[in-house]
């Protein structure tokens, strides 16, 4: 029984054991190993770092090869081990290779070579790569014939599949883990908060966190130099915009320390004479206006901010017309939370908690800011005010006194100027009163 055949099996089974180990390992390894590190040990020279991120960039080609050695030899290795068996115990043997194999399978071929590459992550994820590379290579034919064929038995089933789905996978994972390590107690809510914030930059528009036009404070070009003078110095803005005929034509923008620098040469003398403040051009002080389309992502925005080292930009329609203006400043509020100095103004809280329990809240506050305050999901799709957002969902401007109820929160309109609702009570629906 025990003849040259019987060894030369054996030694097969036990090469495709250990080639089993290797691709188990290899694919915890080279999935569970940080990205991070391993760049980190590519740009210190780690030629094995730097094939490993290679090879991880196509997750789906990776795997996919992996799996077919794994299976392959798996499948060989229990055909082996099922004829040699047969041979020495006859039909019992099936039974016994089975129950040696699976224990075999399971102690040496996942459980022993995935918990040191779980371990050792980036140093096995380096070490294998060379190898696993060829048989990426070798086997990128076939796994892309399955990859197709999956894709086509799912699409008959309704199943369609995003092939750039994984491109959203890296900001999810932060987002998820960062949530739950605030419901953990581990990462502080300020922290999240200005985390996801900066991860929300590309997804948001300037149009969402702009001040609109309606409150922006303009000079009309038109007016005394002495009026203009006295309007700067009144305003809580270092920079005004200049409006020439109507406020929609906006001509330069004027900064409070140019004007300072202007008026301080007509000083040269000691003092300023009517005559030449009758004939200063507040123009010849003023900036050129910087437009931009009310499309732009924040993120985006605050690039060409830095670029053109400019920190104000005025916010324009599709047809040209203008709609607001946004800042640098407004930007990094998004990311910090409300950034105040000594020139702003007091406008109180624009939330704040009622006796009995509920959230009074400014109709103008944006859904967003509301959100991060209280922990709150409320959707901002449709609107990016809360006051926006009771109007979209009522389909009419409420009264004063009228009460709603959607996405399992109340709203009440406590107070309102002509069409806009300017004061909110909010409060969350207990699940009862949901049902009700």
């Amino acid at each position: 029984m025990l003849d040259g055949a019987f060894w030369i099996t054996s030694a097969a089974i036990l090469f495709l054991l250990v080639m089993s180990a290797f691709f188990s390992g290899s694919e915890t390894a080279l999935t569970a190993a940080s990205r991070g590190k391993l760049r980190s040990a590519a740009d210190k020279g780690n030629a094995g770092a730097q094939r490993a991120l290679k090879i991880t960039e196509d997750n789906e080609r990776l795997i996919g090869s992996v799996l077919l050695g794994n299976n392959m030899v798996n499948i060989l290795a229990t055909s082996l081990a099922t004829a040699l068996f047969t041979r020495v115990f006859g039909e019992s043997g099936v039974a016994l290779a089975t129950l040696v194999m699976t224990l075999l399978v399971l102690i040496f071929a996942e459980v022993l070579p995935k918990t040191y590459a779980i371990t050792n992550a980036e140093s096995a994820a380096a070490g294998v790569s060379r190898p696993i590379g060829v048989i990426v290579t070798v086997f990128a034919p076939v796994v892309s014939f399955v990859r197709l064929l999956v894709r086509g038995v799912l699409r008959l089933f309704g199943v369609q599949t995003d092939p750039d789905s994984k491109i959203l996978a890296v900001r999810e994972e932060i987002a998820g883990a960062l949530h739950l390590g605030h419901s953990e107690g581990v990462v502080e809510k300020e922290d999240r908060d200005r985390i996801l914030g900066a991860l929300d930059l590309g997804d948001r528009t300037v149009e969402e966190i702009m001040l609109h036009r309606s409150g922006i404070e303009m000079i009309d070009v038109a007016l005394p130099a002495g009026e203009i003078v006295q309007l700067v110095l009144d305003s809580n803005h270092t920079r005004l915009p200049l409006f020439r005929g109507e406020q929609e034509n906006i001509v330069g923008v004027l900064h409070a320390k140019d004007m300072l620098r202007a008026m301080n040469r007509m000083m040269a003398d000691g003092k300023i004479e009517q005559a030449e403040m009758d004939a200063f051009d507040i123009l010849t002080v003023a900036m050129e206006p910087y437009f931009i389309p009310e499309t732009t992502t924040l993120d985006d925005q605050m690039k060409n901010f830095l670029r053109r080292h400019t920190h104000f930009a005025l916010v324009v329609d599709e047809y040209g017309s203008l709609q607001g203006l946004i800042t640098l400043e407004d930007i990094l509020e998004e990311i910090v939370g409300e950034i105040t100095d000594e020139f702003d103004e007091s406008e109180g809280e624009s939330v704040a908690r009622s006796d009995d329990g509920s959230w009074l809240v400014d109709g103008a506050m944006t859904i967003r800011d509301l959100n991060r305050a209280n922990d709150w999901n409320l959707p901002d799709e449709e609107a990016n005010t809360v006051a926006g957002l009771v109007i979209h969902e009522a389909q009419m401007i409420p009264a004063e006194g009228q009460v709603f109820s959607f996405h399992g929160f109340r709203f009440e309109v406590l107070e309102k100027e002509q069409n806009r609702l300017t004061k909110l009570k909010v409060r969350p629906l207990t699940p009862i009163a949901a049902e009700t």
